[in-house]
């Protein structure tokens, strides 16, 4: 039997292991988004007032799905929504470069004090939360893929990561601790977005490569805080993608241990290592961005066929997409995969 699915209907089964027509091309938002200029200039809705009104936010994010071809719906467009919750100044940034934390919350790791309690109802949080729920109703047609920050990520949008790096071996009960606090955050945020509709969740940790933590702080301090994030959305029926920056390749069997069935990994990583690391997890790459933003067609095209044949069941940029980057490109790549 040929099978035809609708979006939604691909990218669950992809996330379950069973048979698809091809390849999901997905691109989950938060650090990997799809809100491209080319977007912007067709729907008359860009940066950075897009991030502020939820109206604004899901006619560019609907606009980008439709121009780009990814089989889902991505938000939101940055990584600082947690961090901005929590206390942190964030500068919006431009109508090509995404916002950033401009000044860090804490000096020192015992100053949690200083964080507020993080309201999904209210700032950019309920903007999203808003644009999820607008965007929802075509669930099957076109999945929302939502993106929480890591736990890691965001402890390090609130304080210097050189500061947070070295107190997970001088005050490492300091750092379990803002974790927790970051962990939770991310529970509020991301029911929320659950409530408003969202089908998956993608939780982007940069800050928590192999490179920088290497496997035994990964162990203790990231897959601990990742998998209570994973578990707690798995008990709302809400699967789960992780995406690990840099070789991931470095923290091996510690990649099987995840809780998430997902592993999404950038264009350092070889597939086919991977899979030896992962056996049993979905795999999900890993396209280089800047392939995909000053790259051929063709070319482009065939990268994405050859992600398929080294292991990806999921297709997607390997990291943050330039806001530069040619719609037609994306959607060369998604061609390529029909």
């Amino acid at each position: 039997m040929t099978l035809d699915l609708e979006p939604g209907l691909r990218l669950r089964a992809a996330l379950d292991q069973e048979p698809v027509d091809r390849p999901p091309f997905v691109c989950p938002g938060g650090m990997m988004n799809m809100a491209v200029v080319d977007a912007m200039d067709s729907c008359a809705a860009e940066w950075p007032s897009a991030h502020t009104d939820a109206e604004l936010m899901a006619r560019l994010a609907a606009t980008a799905q439709e121009a780009t071809g990814f089989d889902n719906i991505g938000l939101p467009f940055c990584m600082t929504i947690e961090a901005e919750g929590l206390g942190a100044e964030v500068f919006l940034g431009s109508r090509e470069t995404e916002p950033r934390v401009a000044d860090y919350l804490m000096e020192d790791l015992a100053e949690t004090d200083r964080l507020i309690s993080f309201d999904p109802a209210a700032g950019r949080a309920k903007v999203t939360a808003d644009a999820v729920r607008a965007l929802a109703a075509r669930a099957d047609e076109v999945p929302v893929v939502v993106c929480l920050t890591g736990p890691v990520s965001l402890a390090t949008s609130l304080i210097e990561p050189m500061t947070f790096y070295r107190a997970l071996r001088r005050a490492p009960a300091d750092a379990h601790r803002l974790l927790e606090l970051c962990t939770d955050a991310l529970f509020s945020f991301g029911d929320a977005l659950v409530d408003a509709g969202a089908q998956v969740l993608c939780i982007a940790d940069p800050s928590a490569t192999g490179e920088l933590l290497g496997k035994s702080a990964f162990r203790d301090f990231a897959l601990p805080y990742i998998d209570d994030v994973t578990r707690h959305f798995a008990g709302r029926d809400r699967p789960t993608i992780v995406h690990v920056c840099g070789d991931a390749t470095c923290l091996g069997e510690t990649l099987e241990e995840l809780a998430a069935p997902v592993v999404s990994v950038d264009s350092a990583v070889r597939l086919d290592v991977l899979r030896r690391a992962a056996p049993s997890k979905v795999l999900m790459g890993n396209l280089s961005t800047s392939l995909l933003e000053f790259g051929r067609r063709e070319t482009i095209a065939e990268a994405a066929r050859s992600c398929v044949r080294h292991g990806a069941q999921i297709v997607s940029p390997a990291c943050g997409i330039g806001a530069r980057t040619p719609a037609a490109n994306l959607r060369a790549a998604a061609d390529a995969l029909g």
